[in-house]
């Protein structure tokens, strides 16, 4: 095929309005067979960059290699982004919407006039004067998220192909699914990628790149409670809706994610759901220490314990689910993936600003995998919601960052 078009931009607009939202409701992988209409593409858009080994595989992952052309022995890195969007808000019949020339104040979505991106609750828009932004109407996320990242990769690499006078190592291309429902990396063939270090292209802000995400569990409790007729139940009934809810109400609020930043980790409950005879409460953990990520669970125990004292004739169970670590325990013993990150941040003219991100990443899971893998702005901002908006401009940069980046990696081989 030939490419209808080359831009960041233009691919860009081309891979949002292509619905891959996942589904945490499904055992499959991919979770939506959709997110494959994306990844047909891009297995098009590969081979015709000459990419002969570009191909989907039954999980939906896409795989490419643009060859090195140096002699120099250069390790093989990957760059990665994932193609699905958030199940937190609809990405069906996505319209962006380009605002060029951006010259300050809030932005309405026309969509939805009371959709509004305000610059109060958006103070990275200040830096954005003169540059042309993309929004959606309002009524759809955007899918920045990650869908700038692969633009981002696509650029690079058609860049790369088309500029065979920069010499380079072995550049790998990886695009995932699932994402965002925690399943990514699952069916990742580490094997068939064949790299040795690799970078998702999964941030924000221009400049911030990421060595470190928060280590994450689930925790399941499962109720059952003592059920009976209500009007014969007087010393005898004991409801397990009403011991859910005793342990969620003890959850102490400083310890939330409405009342933590930074370096805090936090407990999550997620769902609660059942009956008068069985009740079952769904929560995440989230710490940047091990540690951390303990001390939580046992609080969590302890309270759970004492409130199902309060009903002797009910029992439980506490079940904790390993969902993944803190990526910087791995990149720490590489330190040559961060430090040639930073020199392609400062070539394009950024200062680099290591980041913490309160959240996870493909990264986090490949990293405990064997491929220690950081993360680079993408640009995008406001994820998982209708005010979604990411800066072309800043697009542009991330595509010169990879390309810098490729190129360092050859220079200190």
């Amino acid at each position: 095929m030939s490419l209808p078009h080359d831009t960041v931009l233009d691919r860009f607009l081309r891979y949002v309005v292509i619905d891959t939202q996942s589904d945490p409701t499904s055992s499959a992988q991919p979770s939506t067979e959709k997110q494959k209409d994306l990844g047909r593409l891009l297995e098009r858009e590969l081979k015709a960059l000459g990419l002969d080994d570009a191909h989907l595989d039954e999980h939906g992952n896409v795989y490419a290699t643009i060859p090195a052309n140096t002699k120099k022995d250069v390790p093989a890195i990957c760059f990665c982004s994932h193609m699905d969007t958030a199940p937190d808000f609809s990405g069906t019949g996505v319209k962006p919407q380009l605002v060029r020339n951006y010259q300050g104040g809030d932005i309405t979505l026309t969509g939805d006039p009371s959709q509004v991106i305000r610059v109060a609750s958006h103070p990275q828009l200040h830096d954005q004067i003169g540059h042309d932004i993309v929004t959606t109407d309002g009524t759809t996320l955007l899918g920045a998220d990650d869908k700038a990242g692969v633009a981002e990769i696509m650029s690079a690499a058609q860049f790369l192909v088309r500029n065979p006078e920069i010499p380079h190592g072995p550049v790998k291309i990886l695009f995932t699914t699932d994402e965002e429902i925690g399943r990514g990396a699952d069916k990742v063939d580490l094997k068939t990628l064949g790299a040795r270090f690799a970078y998702t292209l999964d941030g924000s802000t221009v400049g911030e790149i990421e060595n470190e995400t928060f280590s994450a569990d689930g925790v399941t409790i499962d109720i059952s409670g003592v059920a009976m007729h209500p009007g014969y139940a007087k010393g005898k009934m004991e409801n397990a809706i009403k011991a859910a809810s005793d342990i969620v109400a003890r959850l102490p609020r400083d310890i939330a994610p409405e009342t933590t930043e930074g370096r805090e980790g936090f407990i999550h409950p997620l769902d609660i759901s059942g009956s008068m005879e069985a009740a079952r409460i769904q929560l995440i953990i989230r710490d940047f220490r091990e540690g951390g990520l303990k001390e939580k669970e046992d609080l969590l125990e302890k309270i759970t314990s004492e409130v199902m004292a309060t009903y002797p004739g009910s029992s439980h169970t506490f079940t904790v689910k390993h969902q993944y670590r803190n990526m910087k325990e791995v990149l720490d013993r590489h330190p040559e993936i961060m430090e040639n990150l930073e020199e392609s941040v400062r070539r394009v003219g950024l200062e680099p600003v290591r980041h913490s991100i309160r959240g996870g990443t493909d990264g986090s899971r490949l990293s405990f995998m064997g491929l220690p893998c950081p993360n680079i702005y993408t640009g995008g901002h406001a994820y998982h919601s209708p005010l979604e908006w990411v800066s072309v401009q800043d697009m542009e940069t991330a595509v010169k960052t990879i390309v810098e980046l490729v190129k360092v990696w050859e220079e200190r081989a």
